[in-house]
């Protein structure tokens, strides 16, 4: 099942209080960004996180969920409703994040 607009939305709605906040669909799914980096996307209508330690220590009780089959597990977001606390722990996770990786451009394809 695809993620729906409206889902998408909402959240995008919750989190409009960061700067910089992005998606990009993917596959009926949404990739989301925090300041360059990615944090986690929407899945089946279900925000996932990665799960690096200050997400796992601000949702301890939170259920790991496969995004789609053969993805690593992601921290289920529940309280999605609380717009104060799904921003603090996306500010919370972004030093944790990894660099984005830099997509090597003008090399030759080998075949």
């Amino acid at each position: 099942m695809a993620s729906t607009k409206e889902y998408l939305d909402f959240i995008m709605g919750q989190l409009e209080d960061l700067d910089e906040i992005s998606c990009r669909a993917m596959m009926g799914e949404y990739i989301l960004y925090y300041r360059g980096k990615l944090f986690g996307g929407i899945y089946d209508d279900r925000l996932l996180v990665k799960p690096v330690p200050a997400a796992v220590r601000m949702m301890p009780d939170a259920v790991m969920e496969l995004p789609y089959d053969g993805a690593k597990e992601m921290l289920m977001v529940d309280d999605v409703d609380d717009r104060q606390f799904l921003c603090e722990l996306i500010g919370s996770m972004w030093a944790e994040l990894p660099e984005m990786k830099k997509k090597k451009s003008g090399q030759a394809r080998k075949s």
